[in-house]
């Protein structure tokens, strides 16, 4: 199933989407496609839904899309989890995960526009494997107990302010990850049974038509399954949680392009996972 939310920003409606030009209103089922629809079997009952035809037919023609999931409980991020993009940022790829957190309200829609913030000297993007938590995920046995916990994947964008991150964070990655925006996702919440193998799945990004990233997920030092049992053994994962899995090589802060301004445009896709489009412009 493809999982996605419609409308004004704070006024998004859920809806599934079957086809382009096949969408189907879930609000019969669920006001939202937040913790709730997952924690109580939201996902099931859709399947049910489907299975027996009684979903309203809905046109999402011009409609914004938002994120695909309503505002997460945490962001959860890994970095440096990509061997090359390792490399480029000068470092040792890590002998653990590496997590930081992104502010929750920092979670847009995949086509809104990306603020660069006040002061900022070095906004970049990142193109990333997201993934969303159907199930609570605590002190897992094994990588392998993960793989029924995940709701779905989509396309995430960790933006990141260098200077921030690096230069006044004062040992902390957060301050350069929490600025408005800085987090589209989607278009769409893609169920594990449409993904596939989560390791096999090319991501790519392009700066105003120019490529970036060209990647793969098998270039990940820690495996998404890996990454959830990890995690289970410090921190409880709630039913829509997001975890941010890492980006790959081909970042601003690689040294070989330009860091992101306002005009530019920013494009970035996951096979399987849809397009997602956004615009750069100043904060206000």
């Amino acid at each position: 199933m493809k999982l996605m939310r419609v409308g004004p920003l704070g006024a998004e409606r859920p809806v599934v989407r079957l086809s382009e030009d096949d969408h189907r209103d879930l609000r019969p089922i669920t006001p939202d496609i937040d913790a709730g629809f997952f924690r109580d079997g939201g996902l099931d009952r859709v399947r049910r839904a489907l299975d027996s035809d009684t979903l309203p037919r809905t046109d999402v023609t011009g409609l914004r899309v938002g994120a695909p999931i309503a505002r997460p409980g945490s962001v959860l991020c890994i970095g440096m989890n990509y061997a090359a993009h390792a490399a480029e940022s000068g470092a040792a790829p890590p002998e653990h995960p590496v997590l930081f957190y992104k502010a929750p309200n920092t979670v847009v829609g995949p086509n809104d526009t990306v603020h660069i913030p006040r002061n900022s000297q070095r906004t970049d993007w990142e193109v990333e494997l997201a993934v969303v938590m159907g199930a609570p995920a605590r002190y897992l046995d094994s990588p392998e107990d993960a793989a029924g916990l995940i709701a779905g994947y989509a396309i995430s964008n960790d933006v990141s302010e260098r200077a921030f991150q690096l230069d006044v964070s004062g040992g902390q990655w957060s301050k350069g990850k929490s600025c408005e925006t800085f987090n589209p996702l989607g278009p769409w919440l893609v169920t594990p049974d449409e993904v596939g193998d989560p390791q096999a799945l090319g991501l790519r990004s392009w700066i105003n038509g120019e490529p970036r990233q060209d990647s793969s997920t098998a270039d990940m030092i820690f495996s998404v399954h890996f990454l959830i049992y990890h995690l289970s053994q410090y921190l409880v994962l709630e039913p829509g949680d997001l975890i941010n899995t890492g980006t790959p090589e081909g970042v601003a802060l690689s040294g070989r392009f330009p860091y992101l301004a306002p005009g530019d445009h920013i494009e970035m896709s996951i096979d399987g996972l849809g397009v997602q489009r956004t615009a750069v412009a100043a904060a206000r």
